[in-house]
């Protein structure tokens, strides 16, 4: 039996079980639907974006499942166009770097049916930046401790904070500029917060463009054993 000091406690699970099956299949097709329509932006317009609908994403990415429950993310919002230019600069010298040298031509051929290069305009265009940090140790116990399972942990977070700004209506893109440690830099976050992602998020431009490319057929993803 778990000692009183080492038991977290446990409280009663709060599910809500959809019946009858015909309705679970009806929810299944319309988040399916909703999320089958999301696509990566590059054009945005500078509408305003209420602020409560960022907030509201940032709190559902957090409900995703962490490593110990460590929780191990860090959004920073970004808002001031000064910051943002900064970042923008910053992002396009290391863009430069990278298609000019950094990135081996099989990648380069992989990018080319995107129409991408070193010129990220929308850095300063959408109301808002996300910048998503992996924090890769805590001292919340007393000692530093590394955070378990913290890639994957984010990477389960920012899956959950894209749909959450898709279903708002809202669209985005997953940039990331490699190196990103002037994110760091520029944000002033310790180095226990590493750069993962970062997410200009605001309405397309009316007149914007998308790959017309196809995702993979269910038979293609899906292996039953």
């Amino acid at each position: 039996m778990a000692s009183e000091i080492n038991d977290p406690g446990f409280i009663d699970l709060n599910f809500r079980i959809i019946e009858p099956v015909e309705k679970q299949i009806e929810a299944a097709d319309e988040f399916f639907e909703i999320l089958n329509s999301r696509r990566t932006v590059r054009d945005f317009t500078d509408q305003p974006v209420p602020f409560e609908l960022i907030e509201k994403a940032i709190l559902t990415a957090g409900t995703a499942p962490s490593g110990a429950h460590m929780q191990p993310w860090r959004f920073v919002v970004v808002q001031d166009p000064d910051i943002k230019a900064r970042i923008k600069e910053a992002a396009e010298k290391e863009e430069y770097e990278s298609y000019h040298g950094r990135m081996p031509d099989r990648w380069l051929r992989r990018l080319a049916p995107i129409g991408t290069d070193e010129h990220k305009p929308f850095l300063t265009i959408a109301p808002y930046l996300i910048v998503v940090f992996r924090i890769t140790s805590v001292s919340d116990l007393g000692e530093p401790e590394p955070t378990y399972y913290s890639q994957e942990s984010v990477g389960i977070a920012v899956g959950m904070l894209l749909a959450a700004l898709h279903n708002m209506g809202l669209a985005t893109l997953t940039h990331t500029p490699s190196p990103m440690k002037f994110l760091q830099e520029i944000l002033g976050r310790p180095k226990t917060e590493v750069p993962y992602v970062l997410i200009p998020v605001g309405y397309p431009s009316p007149d914007a463009k998308v790959p017309d490319f196809e995702r993979k057929e269910l038979e293609e993803i899906m292996t039953v054993i």
